[in-house]
């Protein structure tokens, strides 16, 4: 509910031109999610309250902060070439994938 009503806020905000919407709960929840995971570290919460809200409540407002997470983790270990290839790798899958399935739906609905 949240990511869709900041898209309706953004949309009548900003006008349908550009994913303000989409951009924004994906920064939002990256933001989030770093805040949220460097507090667990410093006070040691439990892995139920980890669960919950970065699973759970961060995940349903957008999966970008796990990604964002992901590639965080891997840029902190120094696995800088597979941060890389995870960033660029996973937005071009993505779009393809959206690509692919836009294509498929074309076929399987003419």
């Amino acid at each position: 509910m949240g990511r869709h009503f900041a898209g309706l806020a953004a949309l009548r905000q900003f006008g349908p031109g550009f994913p303000y919407g989409t951009m924004l709960v994906n920064v939002l929840g990256s933001l989030l999610m770093g805040l949220f995971i460097g507090w667990l570290v410093r006070k040691g919460g439990s892995t139920e309250l980890r669960l919950f809200f970065a699973t759970g409540v961060l995940g349903g407002f957008t999966t970008f902060s796990a990604y964002s997470l992901d590639v965080a983790n891997l840029i902190e270990r120094g696995a800088y070439g597979p941060a890389l290839t995870y960033m660029m790798g996973s937005v071009l899958a993505c779009v393809v994938a959206v690509f692919i399935g836009l294509w498929v739906s074309r076929i399987l609905t003419a």
